[in-house]
């Protein structure tokens, strides 16, 4: 074999052999961080290509800058937050600067404190902060290297504050071998093989004997010019083998020949020295300590183990690391199951059970040669720790663990329920649904069955919204009502609320509302869960007029609603009030399951609640302050993965009736959504296009539209277009079709006495009335309209009123009625309703130039995040409240307010309450007073 000789790091070095664009391109990632900017940077390329060279390359260059290490270790993969853990350990002294929320998610998933598992996105702001707080006093360099092996969790988290990094003067760079998931949209630089001449010169440099040109271009090609593989092919391959050309690979097996050559060295060391570097490798924290001492237990003290050194394969500093981690895997691979078993027992029995436990139960897995019900049972102990620490990720891989060494079928299968669950919520439903699999195999009980199935029922469900999750929520409902009936009323009311979102065939919804008005009744006093159940099942068998008084009654207890159940059923419970026409309670269970999910960390979760918060504010006419909270929830969507429905996009773009905008998105929806069977999202679409055309006066287009909204499965938008579709009919002269709508929305406002519910149920009626009798119902319509908060719905009575009287030649009243519609619509912001008032005042002989429509300097200038901040500042949020909203720094918050502040031409948070208007609502000041 050729040895060169050359000395550990070699390879270091030589790795930035002609590496000067990489380079330079670190330099100016570090010199901008310098001047106070933030920095992402993902480094990738194959193994042995250079990222770690690169990497070292930037921390010595970082003259002036904290830096903070960490590295993905294989064997923590599934070890929640052991990455971040290592990144934060030196800022931990800091986390009393943090907010409360953000400090006490930190100290759980550090095991510095016991408490309920945070949410991973509230880790990832409380990270975020930490670092912000700490680059205050002197820029941040924060190196992750081989990110590929970084744990899922810190993945997700650091992938999170990448995102978010703005101004905070921070550089976050990650070597990797390929694009990550998690880390997918940063900024990368590519790694690729030396140009041939440097890598000619470093073949040279590391063989005796001269090689034929034309044999050290093969390898050149070969290698691609790979640092590590032009290094290590000398000391695993003879001089004949080099000379010609033998025992080469194709590229794609270029980490596999390099292993193998690691391996070649390992095989030819004492087999002490071998059984050393295996407890090394098999030791995931790099503890000196830790390792000697098992290693001793098998024999392979120091003094003989490393008498003749490990070939440059292994370093020891502060901790023990391994030249690269081929070699780490070389060394574990090759060592056969009993020697690798031995070295996980070795290094279980010297790990302090009271300190590490978890740790501990994973190697006393890994050393299991079968099935062992004392190391299952330590599994499920650190399975609970793990999530109590939100480590999801890792509650997961150990239950999956423990369910594959358990003996008793019957425990196995409730093992294998709680193993699936956490890995559906870990975001692996592949994996969970081979683990209800098991469940359902080994379930020995008719409870484990039907737990069973609800599992499989979940991750459908999670797997996406279609129709086959209904009914399988509503199977599962029935099975687990003779063993737990508050298990079962939840998953009839979210069979319930899944079958209305879908908008899924009315048999599905009726055969659901049925087997729920069967429930034996509750006894004592019902709950709000017991009256929700009975109303939403009355709203479909009977009617709203049965179901009525039964949710007003579960609308008085859903705002006290306690927080576990908001986040559990509180999605399907928030419809109360849309049901019942009360636009004021549909605001509030909106605006408090924001509050709630926000407070519980459930982020996850938090961009649905935000979606749905927008929809109940596009109501009131307050079309920025809906987009704003409509970009908080895209923020949220983009960092969890979660795509949300365009539903607020689309009811925004037909109320502001911009044409091209709007006919755009509608039209694109429907082809989209249509094409994924995603009826309820082309339902709204055409929903929004009745509300475009009605206002355009495209009225045989709306009642078109209107029609194809009408006949869902769903109690909320199939009414809300009813109005629409009694306006267009009416105008394009279709008199059947409208007289039916009407009866329809009788039906569905009349038993309820709210403002919103009459006031649109009167000026229906009266464009369906006689002309002796169409005067008081508008009127009344415009009374009643003027009590709620819904300022489009009483600018179009007020419009319909004036054109009607218009055409009754009533011009001085339909004057004061178009001039009340164009000044609301103007104000609003909508375009195409504006232009209609304008086209009927000008019909009655005013003058009346076109106006752009009215918008404070927020709305013109400011971009929707920047919108939502200063609203939140307006309302007396501090900076840190506002960031903790948003998921942003502090600093990144400071930054955009100067930036508002530039825009909006003015000097102090104070001035924002005069320029910004009224009647916006950042929902700070609400939030801030339920505390």
């Amino acid at each position: 074999m050729v040895h060169p000789g050359h000395e550990p790091g070699h390879g270091a070095k030589t790795g930035l052999l002609g590496r000067r664009l990489e380079c330079a391109v670190l330099d100016r990632m570090i010199g901008a961080v310098r001047t106070g900017e933030s920095r992402a940077l993902v480094v990738h390329g194959a193994p042995g290509v250079g990222k770690s060279a690169l990497l070292e390359y930037a921390t010595n260059s970082a003259a002036g800058l904290r830096v903070l290490h960490a590295i993905g270790i294989e064997s923590e993969r599934e070890l929640a937050f052991a990455t971040l853990h290592q990144l934060c350990v030196p800022l931990l002294d800091r986390l009393p600067n943090l907010p409360e929320p953000q400090r006490a998610a930190l100290e759980t998933v550090f095991g510095l404190r016991t408490g309920t598992p945070p949410e991973r996105f509230l880790v990832g702001l409380a990270v975020l902060g930490l670092l912000s707080d700490a680059s205050e006093g002197q820029p941040l360099l924060c190196v992750v290297d081989d990110a590929h092996w970084m744990d899922r969790v810190s993945a997700q988290v650091l992938g999170f504050v990448a995102r978010r990094l703005l101004a905070e003067s921070v550089a976050l760079v990650f070597g990797a071998r390929e694009r990550a998931q998690d880390l997918l949209g940063l900024p990368e630089l590519e790694v690729t093989g030396l140009h041939d001449a440097d890598a000619r010169a470093l073949l040279d440099s590391v063989t005796y004997s001269a090689l034929d040109a034309q044999v050290r271009d093969r390898i050149v090609a070969e290698t691609r010019g790979n640092p590590l593989a032009l290094l290590e092919l000398p000391r695993c391959l003879t001089i004949s083998q080099m000379a010609g050309g033998f025992g080469l690979l194709h590229t794609d097996a270029l980490p596999g020949r390099i292993e193998q050559g690691f391996v070649s060295r390992i095989e030819a060391l004492p087999e002490r020295t071998r059984r050393f570097l295996l407890v090394a490798a098999a030791e995931p924290v790099g503890d000196p300590a830790l390792v000697w001492r098992a290693a001793d237990r098998l024999g392979a003290r120091p003094r003989t183990a490393l008498a003749g050194g490990a070939d440059g394969l292994l370093s020891f500093d502060a901790r023990v690391t391994f030249r690269h981690p081929l070699a780490r895997s070389a060394v574990y691979r090759s060592a056969t199951k009993e020697e690798r078993r031995s070295a996980h027992l070795a290094l279980a029995e010297v790990t302090d059970a009271r300190l590490d436990p978890d740790r501990r139960a994973w190697h006393l897995a890994s050393a299991a040669a079968g099935p062992d019900e004392s190391v299952a049972v330590e599994l499920e102990r650190s399975a609970g720790r793990a999530q109590s620490r939100g480590g999801l990720a890792a509650a997961a891989a150990f239950l999956q663990r423990s369910v594959a060494l358990t003996v008793d079928i019957s425990r196995r299968a409730d093992r294998a329920l709680a193993a699936a669950d956490a890995t559906l919520q870990a975001g692996d439903p592949e994996a969970a649904r081979r683990l209800a699999d098991i469940a359902g195999r080994d379930a020995r009980t008719e409870f484990q069955h039907a737990r069973a199935r609800l599992a499989h029922s979940r991750i459908a469900f999670a797997a996406g919204l279609d129709g086959r999750a209904p009914p399988l929520l509503l199977a599962d409902a029935r099975r687990l009502q003779p063993f737990d009936s508050d298990l079962a009323r939840e998953t009839y009311l979210v069979a319930w609320g899944t079958s209305a979102l879908i908008a899924a065939d009315a048999d599905s919804l009726l055969a659901i509302s049925e087997a729920m008005r069967a429930l034996p009744a509750p006894t004592g006093t019902p709950r709000a869960l017991d009256l929700v159940i009975e109303g939403y099942a009355l709203l479909v068998t009977d009617g709203r007029a049965a179901a009525v008084p039964v949710l007003r009654r579960a609308l008085a207890m859903l705002a006290e609603l306690p927080a576990r159940d908001v986040l559990k059923w509180g999605w399907v419970a928030n419809g109360v009030g849309s049901a019942v026409w009360d636009d004021r309670a549909m605001h509030t269970l909106h605006s408090r399951a924001v509050e709630v999910t926000r407070t519980a960390g459930a982020l996850a979760e938090l961009p649905f609640c935000l979606a749905s918060l927008g929809m109940a504010t596009t109501w009131t006419g307050d079309f920025a302050a809906s987009a704003a909270v409509v970009a908080q929830a895209d923020l949220l969507a983009e960092a969890t993965g979660v795509p949300l429905a365009p539903k607020v996009r689309l009811r925004l773009s037909a109320l502001r009736g911009r044409k091209e905008e709007a006919e755009a998105l509608i039209a694109a929806t429907i082809e989209e959504a249509g094409a994924g069977g995603r009826l309820m999202d082309v339902t709204v679409a055409h929903w929004a296009a009745a509300v475009l055309c009605n206002g355009l006066g495209r009225y045989e287009e709306a009642m078109t539209a209107a029609q194809a909204s009408t006949g869902i499965a769903e109690p909320w938008v199939s009414v809300w277009v009813l109005p629409e579709l009694v306006e267009a009919a009416v105008r394009a002269g279709d008199d059947p079709v409208a007289r039916d709508a009407l009866d329809a929305l009788a039906e569905a406002a009349g038993p309820c006495d709210t403002d919103w519910a009459q006031g649109v149920l009167a000026r229906c009626r009266a464009l369906l009335g006689e002309a002796a009798a169409a005067d008081g119902p508008y009127r009344e319509a415009i009374e009643r309209l003027g009590r709620t908060r819904l300022r489009p719905e009483l600018a179009r009575a007020h419009l319909l009123y004036g054109e009607w009287l218009r055409r009754e030649r009533r011009r001085t009243e339909a004057r004061d009625q178009l001039r009340s519609a164009h000044e609301l619509f103007v104000s609003m912001g909508m375009e195409a309703f504006t232009e209609r008032a304008r086209r009927e005042l000008l019909a009655t002989g005013e003058t009346v130039r076109k106006r752009k429509v009215e918008s404070t300097a927020s709305n013109e200038e400011l971009t929707p995040q920047e919108h939502q901040i200063a609203l939140f500042v307006r309302d007396g949020l501090s900076n840190p409240e506002v960031a903790a909203r948003l998921f942003l720094s502090p600093r990144t918050v400071e930054w955009h307010l100067r930036k508002i502040f530039t825009k909006l031409s003015i000097t102090s948070r104070r001035q924002l309450r005069d320029v910004l208007a009224r009647g916006e609502s950042g929902f700070g000041r609400q939030e801030r007073l339920r505390r």
